[in-house]
């Protein structure tokens, strides 16, 4: 018996042993570890963030505030330079400019070139008169989302605060700008 006694202990005291260190290894280690003290970056991640976050909102209603007007950059401008500011933006459709920035042909006032406009989206427009980049560089948000709304739950998940910006710069023919303002942008996903 004596034998046995001293067969069980000979396996438990090493495993007792071991146990013990284990333990006191874990509590020693995170006692003394510090750990990585990140918060100075997700500090500045924060306040890249919050600037980010305000240079949209100041873009978004500088692009309200363009669309509302009926297209007038400002209101301090006469009628006869309006004109001649829509006169000097207008550029006439570079189909190769378009294939060139897009790598892809691109047919003249096509909706769905607009990043989050597909085939549903650009028929809905179509149906309420937008057919055209210029047309749709001068809707506002407000109304692009009414047009959404009306096709029903599935179309107001979209976000269309983008589109008359984008269809300005198809418009004015800045095909590389807005090729890289949509990969810039997560392909329109603000």
């Amino acid at each position: 018996m004596d034998f046995e006694n001293m067969n069980i202990w000979s396996w438990l005291i090493p495993l007792l042993i071991g146990v013990i260190c284990g333990i006191l290894g874990y509590v020693i280690g995170k006692g003394s570890g510090k750990g990585m003290d990140n918060s100075a970056e997700l500090n500045s991640l924060r306040d890249k963030n919050s600037g980010l976050r305000s240079d949209l909102d100041a873009c978004n209603k500088k692009l309200i505030a363009k669309t509302s007007g009926g297209g007038i950059i400002s209101s301090s401008l006469g009628a006869t330079s309006a004109g001649a500011a829509a006169a000097a933006t207008e550029v006439a459709f570079d189909g190769v400019s378009a294939k060139t920035a897009f790598g892809k042909a691109i047919e003249k006032d096509d909706l769905k070139i607009i990043e989050g406009i597909g085939p549903k989206i650009s028929e809905m427009f179509h149906n309420a008169g937008i057919k055209t980049w210029k047309a749709l560089s001068e809707t506002s948000v407000a109304g692009c989302q009414e047009i959404l709304n009306g096709g029903g739950e599935r179309y107001k998940v979209h976000d269309p605060a983008s589109w008359p910006m984008q269809a300005k710069m198809c418009y004015e023919g800045k095909w590389k700008e807005l090729f890289k303002w949509q990969d810039e942008h997560l392909h329109g996903k603000l």
